[in-house]
């Protein structure tokens, strides 16, 4: 009988693990099948640098010494900027990344937050919907043309609707 693997647990990300969470923001983006031209177009803003790690509030959802997922915040005023969100591809879709924002949202409101902004993938949409997000618009990415939905989340009500 096999022995059951240890629960991830969540931990402020160090400057030594931005190598891995450049890794699984590639990994992850390259998952729903984005052409390498645009991986390589995007590959500044999918790279996280240990200053970057430093400087902001960075965790990730490990399991022993492996790096699973990641998230990153950064703040303007009240509103908290979900910077980065990425799951290693072999481990979504098992509740992971519904842990790891529960966590960001924690962590949001810790900083003062009202609200989290995110401009998200379009394939992560239906995700952050679920975890109580809302659409309220798009924003411009590349490659030109291309749009990015833009949604909050209201950290002032615990399940995230917004009266807004």
């Amino acid at each position: 009988m096999a022995t059951p693997r240890p629960a991830p647990w969540i931990r402020r990300a160090r400057c030594g693990d931005a190598a891995a969470l450049t890794r699984i923001a590639h990994a992850a983006k390259r998952y729903w099948g984005y052409p390498e031209a645009l991986i390589e177009l995007w590959s500044a803003d999918l790279t996280v640098s240990g200053e970057f790690v430093d400087a902001h509030p960075v965790y990730c959802a490990v399991r022993g010494t492996d790096v699973l997922a990641f998230y990153a915040l950064s703040r303007s005023a009240d509103v908290v900027e979900l910077e980065h969100m990425w799951v290693a591809p072999t481990h979504m879709g098992n509740g992971l990344g519904a842990r790891l924002f529960e966590h960001a949202i924690a962590t949001a409101r810790s900083l003062g937050g009202s609200l989290l902004r995110i401009e998200s993938d379009p394939n992560a949409e239906g995700f952050y919907r679920r975890m109580g997000a809302r659409r309220i618009g798009e924003v411009a990415a590349r490659p030109r043309g291309r749009v990015l939905p833009l949604m909050i989340f209201d950290l002032g009500a615990p399940d995230g609707d917004s009266a807004a």
